[in-house]
């Protein structure tokens, strides 16, 4: 799960940065969009290496929930019975952030999907019209507020197992706490802020 964890996390940030080229106008994004689709070119005909890269990354995001489903289950077969004082309520914060902030994450990568690759959800939905594809879809603010709050719940995902990874993995130590906990919080706001910045300014009219 940390492993898939980190995987999913170098992609967000390349993701991020990709996103933020909208802002450098119609032709810098489209050209950008052109480049993923043409990466390979010509020792990989078309959109090969994209694919690829896609199906990587639904593998580390299915056993990502898989190793979740997983390790729910083993820790409610060590325990079946509930604990007869409440639970911390920093663990339950945990908890509840990594269980149902992955459920939104889920639902969101699959409207995402639908939306931006198969274009099946895009008002506008014109094969290599990124620019576009994103202002019709983000001047919609049904649209912008779910992906805000699906960024939100990443943020906090992220914020909390980033923290949890580090400890799985045996990077955490007394010494390191401290500043593991600040690098999983400027990621957390960092991705957040970086990813919503996009649909809040298409929606203000910034982007058009």
């Amino acid at each position: 799960m940390a492993v898939t964890g980190a995987v999913m996390l170098l992609y967000l940030l390349a993701h991020m940065l990709g996103n933020l080229k909208i802002f450098f106008g119609r032709e810098s994004f489209d050209e950008y969009a052109h480049w993923l689709r043409s990466i390979g070119v010509p020792a990989l005909h078309g959109a090969w290496l994209l694919w690829i890269m896609r199906a990587l990354l639904l593998a580390a995001v299915v056993l990502h929930a898989a190793s979740a489903y997983q390790l729910s289950r083993r820790d409610l077969r060590a325990r079946p019975q509930k604990y007869s004082h409440r639970q911390r309520l920093e663990a339950s914060y945990a908890v509840n952030t990594m269980r149902y902030g992955g459920i939104i994450i889920g639902l969101f990568i699959i409207y995402h999907l639908l939306d931006f690759t198969a274009l099946t959800l895009n008002r506008n939905g014109v094969e290599g019209a990124a620019y576009d594809n994103v202002v019709s879809s983000f001047s919609v603010w049904w649209v912008t507020l779910f992906y805000i709050i699906a960024m939100l719940a990443l943020g906090l995902h992220i914020h909390h197992g980033f923290w949890s990874a580090a400890r799985t993995l045996g990077v955490h130590s007394a010494a390191r706490e401290k500043n593991l906990k600040a690098v999983a919080t400027v990621l957390a706001v960092l991705l957040s802020a970086g990813f919503m910045v996009v649909p809040i300014a298409v929606l203000a009219g910034l982007v058009d």
